[in-house]
């Protein structure tokens, strides 16, 4: 169950009732993509860094180790001691982005594992079947993920084609969350609008899926080479098109600053692997910007990662520390970045929703993107 608790212009708080939890939106998902967090960073860490939602790939985990041996395991909150909501992502994606060869017909998509080789077919009901083994709290609907520039044609039959998997998805979620050795009966399902930068296409997809009275409804085949003007663009356009009374979620975005025009944009849902990969690399976000703790300035820097902030790292440790555990490639150093860069986020999204509540998000937003500027 969606609650809007406030508005502030187009900017939606909210909070999302499921079974595994409730949500509070505008909420930013962890990615643990093969149920970890890169950088090792565990579950109970995620915990402590205030993480509300984790979200996990479909494909990756059914290449390995295995949706049914997952399923056999308990599900996927069971196999990774993660006790609050999860968001697979259906693995059209990554069918499209890491596939090389693939076939796509009507049935789905048929290509080669990126470990193996071996052959694999991924329809709308694979994809349904496989999260259900994991037993998410919420599913994403199998997609096809066009190219941002795609031509206007090859993006009009990708859309409909996804419209009509999305019917199929639905169906088949509501088969198996029938059946008596589901993991999780209580399964939602999110559809996904598509269509490039072809506003008028995105817009009548959006109609389209709208009727079909899902759990959630997210904007994807964004952030993939388009323009962030683009992106605004097209949320600008195609949100006010979506249930205001569903959430929506913004696939793969972003940085701090995309975060904050697509919050005032209406979008609830986000996530982002560039805290975890940043962090693996000796990126560091503060709210004044990135910093790149590589840099020889910080060498005998004895001040945290950022004053007041309140993560395990910056709790503990200084930026020259954590500088020579980079530098000397110990696992630690990353480990504490990527622990960084993760409370900073959950805490950007607590931020967003205490100015949404007081009613001063426009100011809010453009004081943060004021001084994000400042180590640049």
């Amino acid at each position: 169950m969606y609650k809007i608790l406030k508005t502030d212009g187009r900017a939606k708080r909210a909070e999302f009732t499921t079974v595994h939890g409730t949500v509070q939106t505008p909420v930013f998902m962890n990615v643990g993509t093969v149920a970890a967090i890169k950088g090792a960073v565990a579950t109970t860490d995620l915990q402590e860094i205030g993480t509300q939602i984790e979200l996990s790939n479909t494909y990756h985990l059914h290449v390995r180790p295995g949706d049914k041996l997952i399923k056999q395991l308990g599900g996927l909150h069971k196999f990774m001691n993660w006790d609050k909501p999860i968001l697979t992502d259906s693995g059209g994606f990554q069918v499209f982005s890491l596939a090389g060869l693939r076939k796509i017909k009507e049935e789905g998509v048929t290509f080669q594992s990126h470990i193996d080789g071996h052959k694999i077919f991924m329809g709308p009901e694979e994809s349904m079947q496989i999260q259900s083994n994991l037993g998410s709290t919420i599913a994403m609907a199998f997609d096809e993920c066009a190219p941002a520039k795609a031509d206007r044609k090859y993006i009009q039959n990708s859309v409909d084609r996804t419209f009509r998997w999305l019917v199929r998805c639905k169906d088949e979620m509501n088969r198996l969350n029938s059946l008596p050795d589901t993991v999780n009966s209580h399964q939602m399902l999110f559809g996904i609008n598509q269509g490039g930068v072809f506003n008028d296409i995105r817009i009548d997809h959006a109609k389209r899926i709208s009727e079909l009275e899902l759990d959630g409804y997210a904007v994807g085949g964004l952030a993939v080479g388009e323009t962030h003007e683009e992106m605004y663009e097209v949320l600008d356009n195609v949100v006010p098109y979506l249930p205001q009374d569903k959430p929506t979620y913004l696939m793969g975005v972003g940085t701090p600053a995309n975060i904050l025009e697509a919050v005032d944009r209406g979008i609830d849902f986000f996530d982002c692997v560039y805290p975890s990969r940043n962090g693996r690399h000796g990126h560091v976000y503060t709210k004044f910007g990135k910093i790149n703790l590589f840099n020889a300035k910080y060498e005998a820097d004895t001040a945290p990662i950022e004053e007041g902030c309140g993560c395990p790292c910056c709790r503990n440790y200084t930026r020259a520390y954590v500088r020579h555990l980079l530098k000397a490639k110990e696992m630690l150093g990353m480990r504490l970045c990527v622990l960084h860069n993760l409370y900073y986020y959950n805490h950007l999204m607590t931020d967003i929703r205490n100015a949404i509540d007081e009613g001063r998000y426009a100011s809010f937003k453009d004081e943060a993107l004021y001084q994000m500027k400042t180590y640049q």
